[in-house]
Parts: C-alpha cells; structure tokens; sequence
C-alpha cells in the first residue's frame, strides 16, 4: 500500500482530532474487538430511546433504561459532533472510562459519532483509518432495505488490507441474535456494506430499486436522493471531513435534491473513481481541491 496514501489517513480532522485527549486514547485496548465492546458500553443509541419499548425496558444492552432522565436529549448528536467532545463528555460524567458505565452516564449518539470515535482513537494509536458511509441491510431485523449507516475502515499493516469494523453495532451475542448477523462485525465482507458510490451508482444502473436504499430522515427518503447522502458523505469522509448529518453541498440542498439529468451524470465520474478510492485517490484529491461546490455545505444554521 502507498506509503502516502496511509500517512494520508493517519492525519486528523476536525471531527478526528482529540487534542488533550490523545493520550488517553492511545493508552486505551489495541485489541480492536476489546476496544470495539468498550466503546459500545459509553453510548446508547438515540433510536432505542426513541422506541417506546425498548426505553422501558429494565434489562436491555445498556442497562436500565428508566434510570435515564425524561428530561435528557434522545439525541444528543447536536452536542457531541467530534470525537474530542464525545471523550470529554463521557470522562465529566464519569472520569472511569469503563464496561460498568451507569446508563444514566451514557451519551446518545448514532451510527457515525461510532465510527468518528473509533476511527479518532486509531488514529491516535499511528494506526491509519477512515470513517465510511454508505447503507446496510444486517442494521435491520427484519427489513429489507438498506439504511444508510458508518463505520470504521482501518488498514491491518501485517496483512497489507483494509478492514471494516462496525463499533455501533457490537452488542452482545443474545442482542445481535435478533439481527440474524451471521458475520464478523470486527472484519465486516466487502459485500454486507454498501458504500454511498456503490448505492448510488446501484440505483442509476438498476442494481438497486429506489425502495431498497433510504436515508433515516423524517419522512423517510428514499433512492436517488437517499444516496446523495452516502454519496457525498463518504466522499467527505475519504478526504478526511467527516461532515455532520445536517450538511450536504448547498447546489444539491437548494435544489431539494431534485438534479438534473446532466447533474447526475457529473456524480455519475465521481462515484465511479470513489469505487476505488485508494487506486483513484489523486485523481479525488484534485476534485476536491477544484470543484468547490461539492464543499459549500448548507443545513442546520448554514441555509
């Protein structure tokens, strides 16, 4: 693998960077799978807080959910978008950084705050990894769409590969029954994820029907415009700015999602070189570098 390359991705963002917290990180488990059960034992995911049943429940993953605050946000992915703000919040309501976190300790974030946190702590350790993005269809028991989803790639030196690890959804092995996951989430095949190019490219070609891939937003969305999101997420994510929910390129979010044909066309050479980031990598950098506007985010507050 080009040295470069994985010096590339050894660097931090924003969102990877833990400042003051470094140390700590690179003194927690190398095992990625003891590292992985820890890290899932600090959070609770705001879509269980949201399920009436299962925040009832006395005996869930993650404790008793009704020793958690009526008063506490479900999802808290506002106020912890970087890793640096995830350990410093976790460490102020408990400074043990443990498997025995009390529930009522715990923060709420989802999917990609996992994949940021992790991807954050490796990085610390000289390890190179990136945040992916793109939709699954093990996050669901019993669906068969695609939600979209992150997770964690790192590089394995002493196998010369890339390796998918999904932090979010490392729970024990009676939750994961209900999922039917008959895989490795700690060395995830090619196959189960599918990363924003793939879908996106998947659904301009047939591959996939605009019912099979969604976007978990309010109403659903679904298709073309649910792959945007993976689409230019994970691009964002290859050059190392794992962008929030909220944003996508202004041109896109001014225009409701509704491109033109010639448009789609124009995502059409993206997606294909991102199909490949690490051979095409160069040829990325340079439309990052020169198409802006795939880089002027607008949402939330940046309308």
């Amino acid at each position: 693998m080009n040295k470069d390359l994985l010096n590339f991705y050894k660097q931090t963002s924003l969102y990877t960077d833990l400042g003051l917290y470094k140390e700590f990180a690179i003194n927690l488990p190398n095992d990625i799978k003891e590292l992985c059960l820890l890290q899932r034992n600090q959070i609770i995911h705001p879509f269980d807080l949201c399920n009436a049943k299962e925040s009832n429940n006395v005996n869930s993953f993650y404790g008793d959910m009704t020793k958690i605050s009526k008063t506490s946000l479900k999802f808290e992915n506002d106020l912890f978008p970087t890793a640096q703000s995830m350990l410093a919040e976790l460490l102020r309501r408990d400074k043990n950084y443990s498997k025995n976190r009390k529930i009522e300790d715990k923060i709420h974030v989802c999917c990609r705050e996992q994949a940021i946190l992790l991807t954050s702590i490796l990085k610390a350790k000289g390890i190179a990894a990136r945040v992916r993005s793109g939709f699954t269809f093990y996050c669901s028991a019993t669906s068969k769409e695609a939600g979209d989803h992150w997770i964690c790639e790192y590089f394995n030196e002493e196998e010369n590969r890339w390796v998918l690890v999904d932090a979010d959804m490392c729970f024990d092995a009676n939750t994961l029954k209900e999922y039917h996951i008959d895989f490795n989430l700690l060395d995830i095949p090619r196959n189960k994820f599918i990363f924003g190019a793939e879908a996106y490219l998947g659904l301009r070609n047939g591959t996939y029907s605009e019912k099979e891939i969604y976007y978990a937003s309010n109403p659903k969305t679904l298709g073309i415009k649910a792959s945007l999101h993976g689409l230019f997420y994970d691009f964002h994510c290859l050059m190392n700015d794992e962008i929030i929910f909220l944003h996508l390129p202004k041109y896109i979010v001014d225009k409701n999602l509704n491109l033109s044909e010639d448009e789609l066309k124009e995502l059409d050479d993206l997606a294909k070189l991102m199909l490949n980031p690490d051979e095409n990598f160069l040829k990325l950098k340079e439309i990052w570098n020169n198409n802006i506007k795939y880089r002027i985010m607008a949402g939330g507050l940046n309308d």
